[in-house]
């Protein structure tokens, strides 16, 4: 089994105020790991997915996708604390402010975290809400830790984001723990910038895979493709435009999943062969990734494909990726 931790939350966008005044919300299930989940279990795994979810409304409105996708929700009993929310308003421009009221994605337990990881786990992911609070944080290390005894993979996709955060360079330390841990490292330009713009992104590669574990490295340059570094190779590739763009939400989750599903096609997905992957592994990997991310971004909202969708694409004439 794949098993993705990390949280899961309602995004509540306001449409631009009427001559009313009145704010207008819809609401979209989302949050990084929840989307990732998904996306992992369309791309054909067995994937769990370990979150705390609500009893409440939002709670079932977020179950929908998880079990359509045919996701295992790892800790079956909701709890009575209401849903993580993702407010954004927009003004009378349509500039965005954003808010985050933290709920039933911290209703967590070690104890329960490590006894819903499964026996056999290949992969465990860590989501990006992981690192922020340090009760969270070492509540999280303790269930990467017992994926680790279990022979789990680790990757990590952290989705800095410095506006959650008041202690910035405590969130960096805490970080740099689930970092040393990881395997697998997908990062952003943008996450790269906030953790430290002094560097470019080939020093920043060379440092997470200087980690204890790292082996691979990823790193997205949103229109502008992605990254990939080994000990053994690089390569660069452009993103996959589908015929029709929707939106961008849940690109980089999308894109995760598909790094790591051809990461198993490739049975390179353990520590000790990643690390072998060479310039033509890695760009077979990252095209992969684009066209997950590419077709996702065809859909309004996270809506990631099912993998005879991607092989379809790699294999027609319609999957062109773009050079960057």
């Amino acid at each position: 089994m794949f098993v993705v931790g990390g949280e899961s939350l309602i995004d509540l966008v306001s449409a631009p105020r009427g001559v009313d005044g009145s704010i207008h919300m819809q609401a979209h299930q989302g949050g990084s790991p929840y989307n990732c989940a998904i996306a992992l279990s369309r791309l054909g795994h067995d994937t769990g997915y370990l979150c705390p979810i609500s009893k409440d409304g939002f709670g079932s409105y977020l179950l929908e996708p998880l079990e359509a996708a045919g996701v295992r929700q790892l800790l079956p009993r909701r709890v009575n604390v209401p849903t993580t929310l993702a407010v954004v308003t927009l003004d009378a421009q349509g500039k965005a402010q954003y808010e985050f009221y933290r709920g039933a994605d911290r209703a967590i337990e070690s104890k329960l975290l490590t006894a819903a990881l499964p026996d056999e786990l290949e992969l465990y992911q860590i989501g990006g809400f992981c690192p922020i609070l340090p009760d969270d944080a070492e509540k999280w290390l303790v269930a990467v830790e017992a994926a680790i005894a279990k022979g789990a993979t680790i990757s990590i996709d952290p989705n800095v984001r410095p506006s959650l955060v008041e202690d910035f360079d405590g969130y960096k330390e805490r970080l740099g723990r689930f970092l040393d841990l990881a395997h697998v490292i997908k990062v952003s330009e943008e996450d790269l910038e906030a953790l430290d713009p002094s560097q470019s992104i080939e020093a920043h590669a060379q440092d997470l895979l200087a980690r204890p574990n790292c082996e691979l490295v990823v790193v997205t340059l949103g229109e502008h493709g992605s990254r990939a570094f080994t000990s053994n190779g690089r390569a660069t590739t452009g993103v996959y435009a589908p015929p029709q763009f929707g939106d961008t939400v849940g690109a980089g989750d999308s894109l995760m999943a598909g790094i790591l599903t051809q990461l198993g096609a490739l049975k390179a997905l353990k520590p000790g062969t990643l690390k072998q992957l060479d310039d033509a592994a890695l760009m077979t990997v990252l095209r992969f990734g684009a066209v997950v991310a590419g077709l996702n971004c065809g859909q309004k909202g996270c809506n990631p494909p099912t993998r005879p969708q991607v092989e379809a694409v790699l294999g027609g004439a319609e999957g062109q990726i773009g050079n960057t």
